[in-house]
């Protein structure tokens, strides 16, 4: 005697089959990714909806099975946007490849701060002021040396530690100066002293940052890039510029960023020749800009960062690291309040 099927039993055995494995893969994600907020969103959804189609399987099959086809068509679409690099900054790391990013293997940032353009079209007179782009109060003897002196002292200490990435900052800042980056122009110097004897170990992870305006953005900027190429953020900073800008980096530019005071090295290298008095008397007044306005939002600083920008280039981040998208978007004159990478 053959036994007809109610077509809505069979939906709902199938159903609460579903909604156990949906419920099971639902709590394993929540397992694997509970300290991420964004994915703990998703990881809720499958389990909470997952229980759902579990608990009401047999009493509402016709309604689970709409739920489940619902949710089959989600879960495609998941699946399809957060493939790639997309998984990693939505869900971190779930045990995925590490090459999506060129240096995951690099914990440290090195990066030397750009002041001046090179718009010589010779190779070899990098200690000429003529072959730079300088503004009135750089137009000192000894001045271009300076910019020779940050980018060797860059270049050795990278070389000094096999975990970090060296990085150039500076954007196309002067008009005058054509499309060409302070970063690039550091970074050619480089290739042509031939990385001061240490090619071979500092060029493959000696890179570029060329949005910077500013001194505050040289740093938060870097930081960005350092995540873009390694996938993570650095355990220590050393920055490279001028002896008299230590200050402003330490004790304004780090703690708004909130930075570890014990992970923050600055390497300082002298001002050209009988430019100390002036150079000293001009920072003063740099800090005490960043001092009322630590993030440059507004005012004079503003202001500078919109000359500094004369082919409106678009500034990508914080897209490269969006757990940085509320410091981004700070402008208080207090440190940032919210979580950091680095504070966890």
């Amino acid at each position: 005697m053959s036994v007809n099927r109610d077509p809505l039993e069979l939906s709902s055995c199938t159903n609460y089959i579903m909604g156990g494995v949906t419920l099971g893969l639902g709590l394993q994600l929540v397992s694997r990714v509970a300290r991420r907020r964004r994915c703990f969103v998703i990881a809720a959804f499958l389990a909470i909806n997952g229980g759902r189609f579990y608990s009401n399987a047999k009493r509402h099959a016709f309604t689970v099975a709409i739920w489940v086809s619902l949710f089959n068509v989600f879960a495609l679409i998941s699946c399809v946007y957060l493939s790639l690099s997309h998984l990693f900054v939505l869900c971190g790391d779930l045990g995925l490849s590490s090459d999506l990013y060129p240096l995951p293997n690099l914990r440290n940032l090195v990066m030397v701060a750009g002041h001046s353009i090179y718009t010589s079209t010779n190779c070899g007179k990098f200690d000429n002021e003529d072959s730079w782009f300088l503004e009135p109060y750089q137009k000192n003897p000894g001045q271009a040396a300076t910019f020779l002196a940050h980018i060797q002292v860059g270049v050795e200490s990278a070389a000094k530690d096999e975990g970090a990435l060296l990085l150039f900052s500076g954007g196309e800042t002067r008009k005058d100066g054509g499309p060409r980056s302070e970063a690039q122009s550091y970074w050619f110097v480089a290739e042509s002293k031939g990385w001061f004897g240490h090619k071979d170990s500092v060029r493959d992870r000696a890179l570029t940052e060329e949005h910077a305006r500013d001194s505050f953005e040289n740093l938060l900027f870097s930081v960005c890039r350092f995540r873009e190429l390694t996938g993570s953020y650095p355990q220590n900073i050393t920055i490279i510029s001028y002896d008299f800008k230590r200050e402003r980096f330490a004790q304004l530019h780090r703690p708004a960023i909130g930075f570890p005071e014990g992970s923050f090295f600055y390497v300082g290298t002298p001002t050209a020749p009988g430019s100390q008095e002036a150079a000293e008397k001009g920072e003063a007044l740099a800090r005490a800009q960043f001092q009322e306005d630590p993030y440059g939002c507004f005012s004079t600083l503003h202001r500078k960062r919109l000359t500094r920008d004369p082919f409106h280039r678009f500034v990508p981040y914080p897209d490269g690291c969006p757990e940085l998208k509320g410091l981004f978007s700070y402008c208080g004159p207090v440190p940032f309040p919210g979580s950091l990478p680095w504070t966890k």
